[in-house]
């Protein structure tokens, strides 16, 4: 199982061929996404067409919920990396919910995650 960041559905839903032809190598059935990227793609549809394909989307997916301990391990990462890596509440809950189950993290912006020390990023 592989839990996909926002960035690789934005990039899906543009048609980006090397991201489409990724996921498709990793099977929709080994991708799980966190709520917050549920909740950052239906904030991203720009009309009710496009919120509803993109529901019917999420709905074929494994959404993780973000749970008590992934919320205090994001806090964590907040208190320790906001500052000195300019780290974000949504990537950190992203990241903890990678990291409490153990998955590796699809990200195409490796440059906020790469520092964090429990977190398998997941490589092509």
């Amino acid at each position: 199982m592989i839990l996909c960041d926002t960035n690789i559905f934005i990039e899906i839903y543009k048609g980006n061929n090397i991201v489409i032809e990724i996921f498709k190598n990793i099977g929709q059935n080994n991708v799980a996404i966190s709520d917050v990227t549920c909740a950052e793609l239906l904030y991203g549809a720009r009309n009710k067409n496009e919120l509803s394909l993109i529901r019917k989307d999420i709905n074929n997916l494994l959404v993780l919920p973000i749970s008590s301990p992934i919320s205090t391990q994001a806090v964590k990462l907040i208190e320790q990396f906001s500052l000195s890596h300019n780290l974000n509440l949504p990537d950190a809950l992203i990241a903890s919910t990678a990291m409490f189950h153990d998955l590796e993290l699809y990200t195409l912006n490796l440059k906020d995650f790469k520092f964090l020390k429990n977190i398998t990023l997941y490589k092509d």
